[in-house]
């Protein structure tokens, strides 16, 4: 058998192996306010200086919890509105300040996602997807050419029966990898894609966005925190500008494979 297919073997059979992405189940519970529940879903509305902050726990998406938010203006001015002005900090069970897993002397602090800069990089995502695509494009062709070149050489070369099929079972596996490879590239691209799809109209029709409200008036959307599974407690807090902040306290609950509950 020609030394080199077990090598391309080894080299198709590595490049289809993936790592299989973890998956959290968060849910956040109102912890503070005036606390009701509408539709079977727990509300929270928080007040100040008559900006009111109504909030409720919309579900786990990709890297983010997400929040159904209301922002009701009951000032005589303008409202300068920002979701990136919301703040959260993970708190533990004693509801004390955790440190951030990137630098443990700081505290672990984050902003809600901005989704104008979210758009932008769901752009740059889609590109590097494509760019992607056509690397491995060249590098399917590479190993068929080597594959083909192999197989023809190993032909004129069978000195017996038993070599032939030996040489011949291992090509037809080579081909076969190729192609199973090619198939993956595709698959994983066309998937990659959708999800991308999915998050440009995400940003562009769901997420609550900045803008400015009218007095009297009021804005709704979804605000996406980042994710902090080790917290117990997420401190949040909308801070507008030139405004105090509006602070608000959510249980937040983490469900393990099995039907556990860690909180």
């Amino acid at each position: 058998m020609n030394p080199r297919i077990p090598l391309i073997a080894t080299l198709l059979v590595t490049a289809l192996v993936g790592c299989a992405p973890s998956v959290s189940r968060l849910t956040l519970q109102p912890a503070s306010g005036d606390i009701t529940t509408l539709d079977g879903r727990a509300v929270t509305k928080a007040e100040r200086e008559n900006v009111v902050v109504v909030a409720s726990f919309e579900r786990e998406e990709y890297d983010y919890v997400v929040l159904d938010v209301e922002i009701k203006n009951r000032t005589a001015l303008p409202l300068d509105m920002n979701p990136a002005d919301f703040r959260l900090v993970a708190l533990g069970a004693a509801q004390d300040t955790l440190p951030d897993p990137k630098t443990a002397t700081l505290p672990y602090l984050r902003a809600a996602a901005n989704p104008g800069y979210e758009s932008g990089r769901v752009e740059l995502k889609q590109k590097q997807e494509v760019k992607r695509l056509k690397t491995a494009k060249i590098i399917n062709t590479v190993l068929l050419v080597a594959v083909v070149a192999s197989d023809v050489s190993s032909s004129v070369n069978n000195r017996n029966f038993g070599e032939w099929r030996s040489n011949r079972l291992s090509h037809d596996a080579a081909y076969q990898l190729v192609n199973i490879k090619r198939a993956a590239d595709h698959g994983t691209f066309a998937n990659r894609m959708q999800r991308y799809d999915y998050e440009a109209y995400r940003w562009r029709e769901l997420a609550l966005k900045a803008t400015t409200v009218a007095p009297g008036e009021s804005v709704r959307g979804l605000v996406f925190l980042p994710k902090m599974p080790q917290a117990q407690y997420i401190g949040l807090t909308y801070a507008a500008p030139e405004q105090p902040g509006i602070s608000l306290l959510f249980r937040q609950t983490e469900t393990i494979t099995g039907g556990r509950a860690k909180q």
